[in-house]
């Protein structure tokens, strides 16, 4: 399976920082006048940036996917110097990916080199760089108890549309995820109790949303490298919306490991009109 990602030629780039706020993953920053990109990890290879470089200095290449290793990852951000360092670790604490943080400093051991302060103290409090709409947020809600004329919330992550999630993310690791088209949320009054209870969320349009290849390598991500159990694709009666359950389907044959695919559908009015296991 090929990844596509963002690639900075650092001789063209001039530090304009246009495609920082273009990066709705927060995966690209200006460092010591260049744009760098800090998080190979948060980088999903949509392009977007791309169209704001006014010197030609971005492109998007492909390469062979690799299961993340943050090592790796290290051996390239070293070479950016200590700032650059500095952003990625910081980049990692701020989208609580703590495992990987770990493994960042011990890098950083092994080869001599100095752990910024700012991850010495893990009680610092840091603010958060980048897009505030996809900051990845876990949220518990053992506590949350069923009341009176009120359904309480089952969402236990942000972001959750597929473009902006991270298919890496702590919580879609060994998860169970559900794959809702965008309008079965407002169309099923029972949503959260019913569907959304225990699992991962990821919300996609399949006919309005572009470069469904993204979206593909990113369940294809999900399976193979989160280690994602089992997927329930919950999709409209209309037409178009089977795109999301082709996908899933698409994305369990390439995967490296097997997975149970389920497939609710809802009618307009509200009502599940068929519910299968596909595989």
């Amino acid at each position: 399976m090929l990844r596509k990602i963002i690639e900075i030629d650092e001789a063209k780039c001039d530090g304009c920082g246009n495609c920082v706020p273009e990066c709705h993953e927060g995966a690209l920053q200006i460092i010591d006048g260049k744009a760098r990109l800090i998080s190979d990890l948060f980088c999903d290879g949509l392009g977007a940036c791309i169209g704001h470089c006014p010197t030609g200095a971005m492109k998007v290449v492909e390469r062979e996917a690799e299961p993340y290793n943050e090592k790796i990852v290290m051996e390239t951000i070293v070479r950016g110097g200590p700032n650059v360092i500095k952003a990625h670790l910081k980049h990692l604490k701020e989208h609580e990916e703590f495992e990987y943080l770990s493994q960042a400093v011990e890098y950083l051991k092994e080869h001599n080199l100095e752990v910024p302060s700012l991850i010495k103290d893990q009680n610092e409090s840091i603010p958060h760089s980048g897009c505030p709409g996809s900051r990845e947020v876990s949220f518990d809600q053992t506590n949350n108890v069923e009341s009176i004329g009120k359904t309480p919330t089952q969402l236990t992550q942000w972001p959750i549309q597929l473009h902006l999630v991270n298919p890496s993310a702590a919580y879609y690791r060994s998860s169970h995820l559900l794959l809702a088209a965008d309008c079965a949320g407002f169309a099923y009054p029972d949503f959260h109790r019913d569907f959304l209870s225990g699992k991962s969320l990821a919300i996609a349009c399949p006919k309005l949303d572009t470069n469904k290849q993204v979206y593909l390598d990113k369940l294809i991500t999900m399976i193979n490298s989160a280690g994602v159990k089992e997927i329930t694709v919950l999709v409209m009666q209309v037409p178009c919306c089977s795109g999301l359950l082709q996908m899933a389907t698409q994305a369990a044959e390439f995967a490296e490991m097997n997975i149970k695919i389920n497939a609710v559908v809802i009618g307009v009015n509200g009502e599940v009109l068929k519910e299968a296991t596909i595989q």
